[in-house]
C-alpha cells in the first residue's frame, strides 16, 4: 500500500495549495468585478473552502463510489463542527458579534432537516440532487441579498472580510491562479480518490468509512487553516462562520453530487450513526455560538468539549466498523 498512501499524502498536500490558490483567484476576479467583501466573504470564500469537497466527492461520485462522496460530506461537517472549532477555540476562545451569523446558524438547521428528509428514505436519488442543487441556489441568493443589505449596517464581519480580499492582483493574475488552482484541483482529487478507495479495499472497509475519516480530513485542511488564522487575527466572527458557510454548502452543493452522478441507495449507517452525530455536535455549536443573551461566545472549556465529542465519535466508528472485521 505505499504507492496509494504516498498518492494520498501527495493529494493532500496538492488539494490544500490549490483550493488556497482558487480561493485567492476567486476573490480577486470578484474584487476586480467591484464586488463588495462581505459578498466576496460570505459566497466566493465560504464555497471555495468547501472546492475540495466538491472536486473529491464529484470525482468520486463519478467513479461510481457514492459511499465515499457522501461519507466526505458527512465526516467533514462532522470535523469542521467538533475538531476544527473546537482547535480554534482551544487556541483562541470565539466571540460571536456578527449579526451574520446568527442568521447563518438557524439557517444550517434547516439545511440539514431539509437534508434529513431528502435521505430518509434510504436513498439520495436524481430528484433529491437536483433539490440540493435548487436549495444551494437558495441559500447563495439569499446569503447575496443579505450581504447587501448588511453593508451599511457595519457588520463587523465587512471590515473583516475587507481585510482579507487580495486588492492588489490585476485581472490577468487574478485569473492565471483561479485556473491554476482549478486544473490542480482536478488533478490531486484524482490522486486522492484512487489512493482512498485503493486503501479502502485492501483494508477492507467501506467506502463510506473511508470517506468519513481519511479523505473527509484532508478535504477539511483548508477549513482549518482558515479557522486558525482568523482567530489568530482576532476575527472572530470569520472562524466561526467560514465553519458554518462551508457545511451548509457541504450539505447542498457537495451532496447533490452523489444524488445526480450516480444516485442509488445510502448506506444505513449514514441514518442511524453518523447523521445523528453530525446533528448533535451542530445543535451543540448553536447553543455555544447563538448568544441567545448577548454576543455568543466558544470558550476553551466548549472546545475542549467538541473536541472529546469528536474522538467519542472516531471511537463509535472503530467499534462499530473496523472492530466487527
Amino acid at each position: 500500500m505505499i504507492t496509494e498512501i504516498l498518492a494520498i499524502a501527495a493529494g493532500f498536500v496538492l488539494l490544500t495549495w490549490s483550493a488556497d490558490r482558487f480561493v485567492v483567484g476567486a476573490s480577486a476576479v470578484a474584487w476586480n468585478l467591484n464586488i463588495s467583501p462581505l459578498i466576496i466573504g460570505l459566497t466566493i470564500v465560504s464555497l471555495g473552502t468547501s472546492a475540495p469537497e466538491i472536486i473529491v466527492s464529484g470525482m468520486a461520485a463519478w467513479q461510481g463510489n457514492a459511499g465515499l462522496a457522501v461519507g466526505n460530506v458527512i465526516g467533514s461537517n462532522i470535523i469542521n463542527t467538533a475538531l476544527i472549532l473546537g482547535i480554534t477555540a482551544l487556541i483562541m476562545p470565539l466571540n460571536v458579534h456578527s449579526s451574520i451569523v446568527k442568521r447563518e446558524l438557524p439557517v444550517l438547521l434547516l439545511v440539514m432537516g431539509f437534508v434529513l428528509l431528502l435521505i430518509f428514505d434510504g436513498t439520495l436519488g436524481l430528484k433529491d440532487g437536483m433539490l440540493l442543487l435548487a436549495g444551494m441556489v437558495a441559500v447563495l441568493a439569499w446569503i447575496t441579498w443579505v450581504g447587501m443589505t448588511t453593508r451599511s449596517a457595519g457588520d463587523p464581519m465587512g471590515e473583516d472580510f475587507a481585510d482579507e480580499i487580495p486588492t492588489q492582483l490585476s485581472m490577468g493574475k487574478a485569473l492565471l491562479l483561479l485556473l491554476l488552482g482549478s486544473v490542480l484541483l482536478l488533478a490531486s482529487s484524482r490522486l486522492l480518490v484512487w489512493g482512498a478507495v485503493s486503501v479502502a479495499h485492501t483494508l477492507g472497509v467501506s467506502d463510506l468509512v473511508i470517506g468519513l475519516t481519511i479523505v473527509a480530513l484532508g478535504t477539511s485542511l483548508p477549513e482549518l487553516a482558515a479557522s486558525v488564522m482568523s482567530a489568530l487575527k482576532n476575527e472572530h466572527d470569520i472562524a466561526i462562520g467560514n465553519i458554518i458557510g462551508s457545511n451548509m454548502y457541504n450539505l447542498l452543493a457537495v451532496l447533490c453530487l452523489p444524488g445526480l452522478l450516480d444516485p442509488g441507495p445510502v448506506d444505513r449507517m449514514v441514518l442511524i450513526r453518523d447523521y445523528p452525530v453530525l446533528i448533535g455536535l451542530t445543535l451543540a455549536m448553536f447553543i455555544m455560538a447563538y448568544g441567545f443573551r448577548g454576543p455568543g461566545r466558544i470558550n476553551r472549556v466548549e472546545g475542549g468539549l467538541l473536541v472529546a465529542g469528536f474522538a467519542a465519535y472516531q471511537t463509535l466508528l472503530y467499534f462499530s466498523e473496523v472492530m466487527p472485521r
